[in-house]
């Protein structure tokens, strides 16, 4: 089997194909690597494309008009996304797409992969499954940012990090730009905010880490749910 089949029979929208237009999705995908901080597209282009990862890390990117950059969603091993143009022709993108880590995708044009979906009513049921769960995560991320201060946002960015490692300590392989990126804000915004966590006990700030010392603390910052 293909590292290619492998990963179609895994996801959720290519494993409803029949298997003959199973074969033929495999066979019109083509392959792009990217190196890590290369966009694999710009906000504002037209990507008429459906995009599947192999390998690495995809962020995507909001800009503002002043130039800061917001965290909206990342794309790892297995993980699939689309171009507005694959649905709506013409239709620019709302994000950029920049590799986090050296990548390598799979990508369908809306031409090749679209009369395939159509013969398959189930992959279309799966895929428009998947741009609700999207949805409602976007939802989710603006109502943070709506409604919640910038350091309950950072909060909850660290403690999701301190679950990830599943340590009391975590590398800073976030630059200050990368975590106020992630929580809506400024890195001098998220930098007094660190120091205030660091003067309230919640963490310690070294050089080349964060260490939890008052997980609850944290926690509380972030508030319910």
């Amino acid at each position: 089997m293909s590292r290619l089949s492998a990963l179609l029979v895994e996801n959720a929208i290519f494993k409803a194909l029949a298997p003959a237009d199973q074969t033929q999705a495999e066979q019109v995908a083509f392959l792009r690597r990217y190196q890590r901080g290369e966009n694999v597209v710009l906000f504002g282009d037209v990507w008429p494309y459906l995009l599947l990862v192999a390998d690495g890390l995809l962020e995507a990117l909001k800009e503002s008009s002043e130039g800061r950059n917001l965290h909206v969603a990342r794309f790892s091993q297995g993980e699939v996304f689309w171009g507005l143009a694959f649905f709506r022709e013409d239709a620019p993108m709302p994000v950029s797409l920049e590799a986090r880590e050296d990548c390598q995708i799979y990508l369908w044009s809306r031409a090749a992969l679209l009369p395939i979906l159509l013969r398959n009513g189930s992959a279309s049921w799966e895929l428009s499954r998947l741009m609700a769960e999207r949805m409602q995560r976007v939802s989710d991320l603006v109502e943070g940012l709506a409604f919640q201060p910038v350091a309950g946002r950072l909060a909850r960015l660290l403690l999701d990090h301190f679950m990830q490692a599943d340590d009391s300590s975590i590398s800073r392989n976030l630059t200050l730009d990368e975590m106020a990126a992630r929580v809506g804000s400024t890195r001098e915004m998220v930098c007094r905010a660190l120091y205030n966590f660091s003067d309230k006990k919640l963490i310690e700030v070294t050089r080349t880490e964060f260490v939890l010392t008052d997980r609850e603390g944290l926690a509380r910052l972030v508030g319910p749910g």
